[in-house]
């Protein structure tokens, strides 16, 4: 890790898609966790990117994607295959933009996560019974014209993402340590070339769930590879990073100091704790920084900003953690994906 390169998406795409995407996406604001300070012995602030327009920060990604189309490209509208915080965020910036955009499932997908995705907006194909199945339409759609924004290996998803970093500078520009949730890679490597162009001095940290974590087998591996998804309590975390991957796999071995893994009993934990402590409804996803700090898998923080990358978790389920069930996805059918 930490290996510096010649990055495809540059500090100036940093700036040029926060103006780009401004007033469409959500200032979020940073604050104290004294619990968490006293807790580990530095000064943690909880970056609240929960709070988004979308619940996640994938708004980001998807509307600066979007914005840098063409008028052409735009007119034909845009497809993509995510059920989750990306197909969320795509639907609503194509909303936003009035750009036509159309989100493909398999016929698996619970019909709250099909309305939810067509009330902003989209139109929703129902295609297979897999995400293979509904990427063949996709790709139908593609060779008609229109545009496919992937949810993480795209340079203009990654500047989007990268204006998270952009904001914590401003609202924290001491910081010491960056702690990131990690799948694909979009986001931290938003943040590592921004954080890194700032201040080599400052940590990046991926975190990441135990089961199934794509990017870190990947990392060890020297190479893309095909890693199991595993149910997790982490599921936005969950899915590969693409064995053709152009981008996050080398940004993230170039910009991250670390990626440190946490396992479901301690994804349960930080959830609580969010509830709990800081009086906040998060998903798996978005409390594993949270997770490492309180297993304390994180030495000498320092001034920490953690990333709190979404909300959108199954509410039954979260009504489970926060009551102290020790919940297990792996042994139950339970969809709480986001």
């Amino acid at each position: 890790m930490g290996e510096r390169m010649k990055s495809e998406v540059t500090l100036q795409d940093s700036y040029a898609a926060r103006m780009r995407i401004s007033g469409r996406v959500r200032t979020t604001p940073i604050v104290l966790s004294p619990s968490l300070s006293h807790m580990t012995g530095g000064t943690i602030q909880l970056k609240m990117e929960h709070t988004q327009l979308t619940g996640s920060f994938k708004l980001r990604g998807a509307s600066n994607a979007l914005l840098s189309l063409t008028e052409a490209q735009r007119a034909h509208g845009v497809v993509g295959v995510s059920t989750g915080n990306h197909g969320r965020s795509l639907a609503y910036a194509a909303k936003q933009a009035g750009v036509r955009c159309i989100i493909c499932m398999s016929e698996l997908v619970p019909q709250n996560k099909v309305d939810g995705i067509k009330a902003l907006g989209a139109e929703v194909r129902i295609v297979g019974r897999s995400q293979d199945d509904a990427q063949v339409e996709v790709d139908q759609l593609v060779a008609k014209g229109m545009v496919m924004l992937p949810p993480f290996d795209h340079p203009q998803v990654i500047a989007g993402q990268s204006t998270l970093a952009l904001e914590i500078l401003e609202q924290s520009p001491d910081v010491d340590t960056v702690l990131v949730p990690l799948s694909g890679g979009g986001l931290i490597s938003g943040v590592g070339m921004v954080m890194k162009a700032a201040n080599p001095a400052i940590r990046v940290i991926g975190i990441s769930m135990e089961r199934g974590a794509a990017m870190f087998q990947s990392q060890q591996a020297g190479k893309t590879i095909t890693v199991p998804e595993l149910p997790t309590l982490a599921d936005s975390l969950g899915g590969g990073v693409g064995l053709e991957n152009r981008h996050t796999f080398a940004m993230t071995r170039a910009f991250v100091d670390d990626i440190v893994l946490v396992s479901e009993a301690e994804i349960a934990a930080a959830i609580r704790h969010a509830y709990w402590q800081e009086n906040q409804i998060i998903e798996g996803a978005g409390s594993v920084g949270i997770a490492a700090l309180l297993s304390g898998k994180i030495k000498n923080p320092g001034k920490c900003v953690v990333v709190v990358s979404g909300q959108n978790i199954d509410m039954a389920l979260h009504h489970r953690i926060i009551s102290g069930e020790d919940v297990d996805v792996s042994r139950e059918s339970i969809d709480a994906r986001s």
